[in-house]
């Protein structure tokens, strides 16, 4: 049999074991995987060489928000600079969320985004449709035949127009269990967070706390309240829940004994969750740290990080990148409710997890792997074509130099951002290669890829795992 590549003699590393071998590609799917040495170049085969390097399964970042209209801007990334990022990253499949504009159906908020991402994205792409107003139930099995298997709703922002109450919810979830579909939620208790942002919203307590007042007016229950309830209802309709940027122990433990209860929750991390605390707000520029919700205490973090190593409490991590420049942060003038809030981070959520994960001891190559790769394929409806190196899997795949750390600076990052929340950090899990369906996008640690080269994915009901 011809091939059109062979990734020869890596270190192939599957959600459940590693292994040395070769891997052979044809089109845009793998062909074979095999031992070293098995599988045999012809006179047209591109042979790519893998020794002494680790092979994975290209990454998904089911959480990213790209080009995005919010809080009186736009984030810098685009399906350009947010594509090349990822696919420096090892990243080779992003999920954005379709948000409508006022007045839009869930089908008007799809083709806004396919003319975003059409002949820009490097990686292949998808997004969650944003649930926004009670008129988009309706949409819900339609969406879902044409590849869109996934709805996000908010439990905030209602001076957005985006929030939905319990009853919306509830009713989402029972559609989410009709149709076979999977509802994803921001969760966090309204109407203590604006009481406690009210109480708070003066000009003495800004001029003496500042940028503090984000995470001082977000305590944990905030969080771990709205979560509670969200599983609730997912407990009562039978519908499948998934729950966003979960930042707290707290919310750690209480999908746990949902789990164990039986109901369908699933709950996905986020890197700077993991590696950044609160005291951020205290420095200099700590204004630039906010998102929502915010970083959390050293508690939280190894809550979380025990959660990722020991148990299915959380099953995935992204990024939720939403990144804005030190010009657009600069909008608050000392008022932490006008900050545009977001953090980026799809050139780093491998590095971070392959850094402080991996090499730290807390996970093995194999969990960043599961948590990274395969579990987001299973869970958001691409099982089957993405997310594992084997045969008839699309040829979505990354190399790790292991012995190559770089000090993260955000000039030389793909981003657009010109800050990273992790600068000066020496972070190893770059990709040396990317290909993404069997075409090699970045080399040598360099993007050559063209734009355009990713491809919308239609994605089938959500999986387990």
């Amino acid at each position: 049999m011809t091939y059109d590549t062979i990734i020869q003699g890596g270190t192939i590393h599957a959600a459940s074991h590693s292994y040395v071998g070769d891997i052979a590609i044809s089109g845009e799917k793998i062909a074979a995987v095999s031992g070293p040495g098995t599988l045999k170049p012809t006179g047209g085969t591109k042979t790519i060489n893998a020794k002494g390097k680790e092979v994975i399964p290209g990454c998904i970042d089911v959480h990213v928000h790209l080009e995005l209209p919010f809080m009186g801007s736009v984030s810098c990334d685009d399906f350009d600079s947010g594509s090349k990022a990822a696919a420096s990253g090892c990243i080779t499949t992003v999920i954005d969320f379709a948000a409508p504009g006022k007045g839009e159906s869930l089908k008007q908020a799809h083709e806004t985004w396919m003319a975003k991402a059409e002949g820009k994205s490097l990686v292949d792409y998808s997004w969650h449709m944003c649930i926004v107003d009670d008129q988009h139930l309706k949409e819900i099995p339609q969406l879902i035949k044409m590849g869109l298997p996934t709805f996000k709703e908010f439990m905030i922002y209602a001076s957005m127009g985006w929030q939905s109450d319990d009853a919306r919810l509830f009713e989402s979830l029972e559609l989410m269990h009709k149709h076979d579909g999977m509802l994803l939620v921001h969760a966090e208790s309204s109407r203590v967070l604006d009481l406690l942002i009210e109480r708070n919203h003066t000009q003495s307590k800004m001029r003496k706390y500042g940028a503090r007042l984000h995470t001082m007016t977000r305590p944990n229950y905030v969080e771990a309240e709205a979560i509670e309830r969200a599983i609730r209802w997912c407990e009562v309709t039978g519908g499948t829940l998934y729950i966003v940027h979960m930042s707290t122990g707290e919310g750690a433990d209480l999908v746990k004994t949902a789990q164990a209860r039986g109901v369908n929750v699933w709950s996905e991390t986020c890197t700077h969750y993991l590696v950044l605390d609160d005291s951020v707000f205290a420095e200099k520029d700590g204004h630039l740290y906010a998102c929502q919700p915010q970083v959390k205490k050293d508690a939280d973090i190894r809550r979380l990080w025990r959660a990722l190593d020991e148990g299915d409490e959380i099953s995935v991590v992204s990024t939720d990148t939403c990144s804005f420049t030190r010009k657009q942060k600069a909008m608050w003038k000392g008022d932490w409710t006008k900050i545009p809030m977001g953090l980026p981070g799809l050139d780093t959520m491998v590095p971070i997890m392959y850094t402080h994960g991996v090499r730290a001891g807390r996970i093995s190559m194999n969990r960043l792997v599961e948590l990274c790769s395969t579990n987001p394929a299973k869970i958001m409806g691409m099982g089957g074509r993405k997310g594992q190196i084997a045969p008839g899997y699309d040829a979505d795949i990354a190399i790790i130099d292991p012995h190559r750390t770089v000090k993260i600076d955000h000039r030389k990052l793909q981003s657009r951002c010109d800050w990273s929340p992790y600068q000066g950090q020496q972070l190893g899990g770059f990709a040396h290669t990317t290909l993404v369906r069997g075409t090699v996008i970045v080399e040598n640690h360099k993007v050559i890829g063209a734009n355009g080269h990713g491809k919308f994915i239609k994605r089938q009901a959500p999986g387990s795992l």
